[in-house]
């Protein structure tokens, strides 16, 4: 094995990140190499974790993921974040690359995949109280319960949260109308001063959601996101945005902390505005 020598300049690329990896890989001690291995088959995630994140999905402390970062010539994992955000949607695996993830034997043990998805969930679950403050949450309630109406977006992925949201609103006769683009229609006139949008949108982010979210900002419309990256459009004009990143098996992330959120605000709503 030759000696591993720490480059002194960072990467400027992404495709110069990969080469310097593959490059030093074997040469790096081992739990260097360890986190070598684990980030060169998981590239998706760099964007949006952290790196204590990282640091236990590759097995090692946090200390030691620093110290691969360093081996590859950035200051630091915000260094090597930043740059591999400026590309993230290349990273995320395909549907058939990621059934190669998992296990050999998920075909014929659908209860241990079972198992995986609750134990991922949880963590998923857990990680809300780290991203989402009850100051927002607070905040977000009372937005929507003193709005005219609340306009909800999520497409494909998101779809299934916003839906969530609708039905809780139905019930707790909260007005809102539930965006989605059926037709190709343009709503985005009847987004009014006196609402709240709430758009929700995952990486890699639906560019019909940002537009119609930016659109209702336009109009004067309280804009509320929720995401999983910092990186999403939407920090950039809406007056809050909370953040949830849900764990994967595989490459594949379920909606346990979005739905639970989404529920969590929902109720919230209907309670504030039958206090009111």
């Amino acid at each position: 094995m030759s000696q591993f020598a720490e480059p002194t300049t960072a990467p400027e690329t992404v495709a110069e990140a990969l080469a310097r990896m593959d490059a030093i890989a074997e040469t790096l001690p081992k739990r260097l190499k360890q986190c070598a291995t684990f980030t060169r088959h998981h590239l998706h995630l760099i964007a949006v974790s952290t790196v204590s994140e990282m640091a236990q999905a590759a097995d090692v402390a946090p200390s030691a993921f620093m110290r691969f970062c360093q081996a590859m010539g950035f200051s630091g994992y915000s260094d090597m974040q930043a740059l591999f955000r400026t590309q993230f949607t290349s990273f995320r695996p395909d549907y058939d690359t990621r059934l190669a993830q998992l296990r050999p034997s998920v075909g014929a043990d659908a209860g241990r995949l079972m198992m995986d998805f609750a134990e991922s969930g949880h963590k998923s679950l857990l990680s809300l109280t780290g991203s989402v403050t009850s100051e927002s949450m607070n905040g977000a309630a009372k937005a929507m319960a003193e709005a005219r109406i609340v306009h909800l977006i999520g497409l494909r992925r998101a779809y299934a949260v916003a839906v969530n949201m609708a039905y809780y609103f139905g019930k707790l006769e909260v007005p809102c109308v539930l965006h989605a683009s059926v037709g190709l229609q343009d709503l985005a006139p009847v987004i009014c001063k006196d609402d709240v949008l709430f758009a929700i949108t995952f990486a890699p982010f639906s560019e019909e959601t940002i537009k119609l979210a930016r659109r209702a900002a336009n109009n004067g419309a309280r804009v509320i996101g929720l995401t999983d990256s910092e990186t999403c459009p939407l920090s950039s004009f809406a007056d809050d945005v909370l953040l949830v990143r849900e764990n994967e098996v595989g490459g594949f992330r379920a909606l346990n902390g979005a739905i639970t959120l989404s529920t969590a605000l929902s109720v919230a709503v209907g309670a504030v505005k039958n206090t009111d």
